[in-house]
């Protein structure tokens, strides 16, 4: 089975109609290539690339960009050492790469949601809408504790009391927290659902954690987590391998962690 071989059973297996403009593309490699085994990562660093190697994978699939902008574009790279230097990494070892990111958030329910459910057990909890939960009664403190060591997260920043007792909470992975479709709604998102925390990837100081932090100087029940981006998606790459075997008998399929990128001090 070749890359497009495995790329187009993938992308039926989804069930979304053609998109006009996506960002699923196959960012290093050949189409033609025969599939020795497959490495899903939340993006393909330098060193997923060498574990792909170690591995004898030839096809990563990533969620995130390889060529550090949104759309991975390379035109301002052509010259640049690290754009050189991940390329002959890339075709000496005839690595293919695909990224897996517009159908994954948007296939009924998302992969990303549906690995992070299966990493906290919180399937049981989850509202009607697919980023809600209404869970055991807790403190935000606790459960900032709970998700450090679930996701394995580093370092945990919270808005608002971190004694503030807590039951309706809301995921935004990777980031959605950022602003999507708008800038305001993760703040509509709250106040609609009436979520007393938001469990997020990024933010923006002068948006949802402005947002929340008055609401938390006006006494309000409102507290913010950040886990980052990476640690609230990577885990929906770590199970896509689970949702990828049955589509892809025979092909070995591995997991490569690409880790949160910071060193704390």
């Amino acid at each position: 089975m070749n890359v497009k071989d495995v790329t187009d059973r993938i992308i039926a297996a989804c069930q979304i109609p053609p998109l006009e403009k996506t960002c699923d593309l196959l960012m290093a490699g050949d189409w033609d290539c025969e599939v020795t085994g497959i490495v899903t990562t939340f993006m393909a660093t330098a060193e997923v690339i060498r574990d792909a190697i170690a591995k004898g994978a030839n096809l990563i699939i990533t969620h995130e960009p390889t060529y550090y902008t949104g759309w991975d574009q390379t035109d301002w790279l052509l010259e640049d050492e690290v754009y050189l230097r991940k390329q002959k990494l890339l075709t000496e070892n005839q690595i293919n790469i695909w990224r897996f990111h517009d159908r994954m958030h948007m296939v009924n329910p998302d992969l990303i949601y549906v690995g992070l459910n299966k990493e906290l057990n919180w399937e049981p909890y989850r509202l009607p809408n697919r980023v809600g939960y209404a869970i055991p009664a807790t403190t935000v403190e606790a459960l900032a504790a709970f998700l450090k060591q679930k996701l394995n997260v580093n370092a945990v920043q919270i808005v608002g009391r971190p004694d503030m007792k807590v039951e309706r909470v809301g995921v935004l992975v990777g980031g959605s927290s950022l602003g999507f479709p708008t800038e305001q709604a993760p703040m509509e998102l709250m106040r609609d659902k009436n979520l007393d925390v938001l469990v997020c990837g990024e933010i923006l100081e002068w948006t949802l954690c402005a947002y929340v932090r008055d609401a938390a100087q006006f006494g309000l029940n409102k507290a913010l987590i950040i886990i980052g981006h990476n640690r609230s998606e990577e885990v929906g790459m770590k199970y896509l391998t689970e949702w990828l075997a049955p589509l892809l008998p025979g092909i070995p399929i591995h997991f490569s962690e690409a880790g949160e990128p910071f060193t704390y001090v």
